[in-house]
């Protein structure tokens, strides 16, 4: 998976999911901040990422995950 399709599916994810305005996904976009995702959110990102990437994330590798981009990076590191 390109990181290009990487970021238009976890765009899709976050607009869907989480009611998202998509304008809002910049890079630099912080999670919690500009996006208003809380903890219990984290909960069922985890879900989807198990879902749509195949892979469980560890709850102490999210809490370094700060921003979009960090986001993208972190999927992209764990599918190559």
């Amino acid at each position: 998976m390109t990181k290009e399709q990487i970021i238009e599916k976890v765009n899709a994810l976050l607009v869907e999911e989480f009611e998202i305005d998509a304008q809002l996904l910049e890079p630099s976009a912080s999670l919690k901040q500009d996006l208003e995702i809380d903890s219990l959110d984290f909960v069922d990102i985890v879900v989807l990422i198990d879902r749509e990437f195949g892979f469980k994330p560890k709850a102490e590798e999210l809490k370094a995950v700060k921003t979009l981009q960090d986001f993208y990076n972190y999927i992209e590191a764990h599918l190559a």
